[in-house]
């Protein structure tokens, strides 16, 4: 299994402090993501971002949620067999875990490269599979972490703090 971090400057001690913590989640929302399911891929970035603005999060913080989660929504309904979204929303931050049931990611370094791709026709005809997925992740995230390996499940996670 490989490991991929991205944790934006100055956030090391943020997060250090955080994984230290024991807190439970204020709110978690569930939702499954079926494979190659683009009319309803998505649905859960919208729910979440719907739950995050009832709360009061800042316009700019929800904007860069719902891209992250968008992305990653639709990589997993685009490349894998299937998999879940968790949300876990503190009161200072959203945590939101993508797990999949493979094929996995065989080079995640190559995947984080811009236009990179290995989307297949359909979701080309989709519209989807230019190989900005990751790279968008990252770009609107305080911290990434994907866990992969050819033939393997895939972990994507990502933080982004509200304040």
């Amino acid at each position: 299994m490989a490991d991929y971090w991205n944790i934006a400057p100055g956030m090391e001690t943020v997060l250090k402090e955080l994984f230290s913590r024991d807190i439970e989640a204020e709110v978690t929302l569930e939702f499954n993501i079926p494979e190659k399911d683009f009319n309803n891929a998505g649905k859960g970035s919208s729910e979440t971002k719907n739950v995050l603005k009832r709360l009061g999060v800042d316009s700019e913080i929800l904007r860069r949620i719902a891209v992250a989660a968008y992305e990653a929504e639709i990589n997993v309904a685009a490349h894998s067999i299937g998999g879940k979204m968790t949300s876990l929303i503190y009161d200072d931050m959203i945590h939101i875990k993508f797990e999949d049931s493979g094929p996995g990611i065989a080079d995640i370094n190559q995947a984080m490269v811009p236009g990179f791709s290995t989307a297949d026709d359909l979701v080309r005809e989709f519209g989807f599979g230019a190989g900005l997925g990751l790279p968008n992740i990252q770009k609107n995230s305080d911290a990434l972490h994907i866990s992969s390996a050819k033939g393997e499940p895939t972990l994507v996670e990502f933080l982004i703090f509200f304040g």
